[in-house]
């Protein structure tokens, strides 16, 4: 498994409760972009249109060595998803107001999957609260590494 990107945002923003890997309809040309490393999650989210999957607002820069033709860059991909897994992620968003978002973009032998994360949007309190943890965190770190 070869992470491309990662959505670091999503865990700043995001209590993510459940993850799922999905597959992602792509065009030739995007996933030797992909493979380049021209993919940038920020700003994208997850819609369910219909009993579909949806990734919306999701940066793929053009392949430089593709012919005359080339996708838009943040067009709506489908992902794909067994039904059941839909339904299943329909009902929680339905009953508790969560979100999907996106969190990281790999490779699982030559397929490219979305690893998305079910969660529920912090308020401004929770992401200072975790902001102090993690500098606590990252102190502790130091502090231990020069004591030895």
């Amino acid at each position: 498994m070869k992470t491309i990107t990662n959505n670091k945002k999503a865990y700043y923003d995001y209590f993510i409760s459940d993850n799922l890997e999905a597959g992602i309809v792509l065009l030739g040309s995007e996933v030797k972009s992909i493979r380049d490393g021209g993919i940038s999650l920020n700003e994208s989210y997850i819609k369910i249109i219909g009993n579909e999957l949806f990734l919306i607002n999701c940066y793929i820069k053009p392949f430089k060595n593709s012919s005359s033709y080339a996708p838009d860059v943040k067009r709506t991909r489908k992902l794909l998803l067994k039904s059941i897994e839909i339904k299943k992620i329909k009902q929680k968003i339905c009953e508790k107001g969560l979100t999907i978002v996106p969190l990281k973009v790999y490779f699982k032998g030559n397929l490219v999957k979305v690893e998305i994360g079910v969660g529920k949007g912090k308020k401004l309190y929770d992401k200072r609260d975790s902001l102090k943890r993690k500098s606590i965190d990252r102190q502790i770190k130091n502090l231990s590494k020069t004591s030895f």
